[in-house]
């Protein structure tokens, strides 16, 4: 397991707890009540830690490498069935998106998500979940053949942003996210959008209009990350702490600005601590906000989500 410099109390308890193990496997000595203590000990560090959180360490956490990414959560809510579908039909398939149709407790819903990869070669393969133009228009397509038989989209949302390259622009980057924006404003199935790491600028709002739009409570969701906040702003990546702070972009100051709809609480220590768990939540707030939206029809689906968007910021035409 990895760890970040602020988890190092947890690892040095960790460390003792598994060296008391070794011991009493060895020497055959029962040390169970060891054991037991340092358990103890480390359940009262990790809620002293994880309850005192400032925003640049959860922003450490949204990026921390045992994190679970999309896929793993669609594998975990799925019935075991999820069929994974490719292509934009235009260009090529963007291996940043990941999307398909699975099913929830026999209701099938169309996931989508951002995908960044487990190993250093999985992550070249996703482009480090940074989507070109091809991934948002097929997560697009995507979305509208769930409209087309009826189906609730559920978007998984963890980027460090859309891919910056030259060939991204070329092909459309920025009208790309705006059609989406557009498109799913306006789509007629409910539409579930939650922010499973990292929630930065266009690239994670091009999949996170939504009916409900929810956070974990270690993520963030800003038009721009702390470092490069910081390098505009001081012309350094020094200050990225201070930045994140005043870009108010963690769970709580989202949901305190009536930008998001919930918080959806982590185990204590973070998702990466128990993945297992961590889906278990997830799939029950996907059901209970799903079952909530179930009644709605498509129209008052549609003109309450273009209300709720529409009232977050004001727009004036000359």
């Amino acid at each position: 397991m990895n760890f970040l410099d602020f988890e190092k109390p947890v690892a040095d308890l960790l460390e003792q707890i598994e060296k008391q193990k070794q011991i009493g496997e060895k020497s055959k000595v029962d040390v169970s009540v060891a054991v037991r203590q340092l358990e103890l000990k480390l359940e009262q560090t990790r809620k002293s830690i994880y309850s005192n959180l400032s925003p640049w360490q959860r922003v450490q956490l949204s990026r921390h490498p045992d994190r679970p990414y999309s896929l793993a959560y669609i594998d975990a809510v799925t019935d075991k069935n999820f069929i994974e579908l490719f292509g934009d039909r235009t260009v090529k398939d963007d291996k940043a998106i990941v999307g398909g149709f699975g099913s929830v407790e026999g209701r099938t819903i169309m996931f989508i998500g951002q995908q960044k990869g487990a190993t250093t070669k999985l992550r070249q393969y996703r482009n480090f979940g940074m989507a070109n133009p091809e991934g948002y228009r097929k997560a697009l397509r995507l979305m509208k053949l769930a409209e087309k038989f009826g189906k609730p989209v559920v978007t998984l949302i963890d980027t460090p942003g859309a891919f910056p390259g030259l060939e991204a622009e070329e092909r459309g980057q920025g009208e790309a996210i705006a059609r989406n924006l557009f498109e799913m404003a306006k789509l007629k199935v409910p539409v579930i959008c939650i922010v499973i790491g990292e929630g930065a600028s266009g690239g994670a709002l091009g999949i996170g209009i939504g009916d409900r739009v929810l956070m974990l409570e270690n993520t963030w969701y800003s038009v721009i990350s702390p470092e490069s906040c910081s390098s505009i702003l001081w012309r350094s990546w020094d200050f990225k702490e201070k930045a994140a702070e005043v870009l108010k972009l963690t769970a709580e100051d989202m949901l305190r600005q009536g930008l998001i709809d919930g918080i959806i609480r982590e185990p204590v220590g973070a998702a990466h601590t128990d993945p297992e768990l961590m889906f278990g939540i997830v799939k029950n707030e996907i059901q209970r906000h799903l079952s909530d939206l179930s009644g709605e029809t498509a129209e008052t689906l549609v003109l309450k989500r273009i209300r709720k968007f529409s009232s977050m910021g004001v727009v004036v035409e000359n």
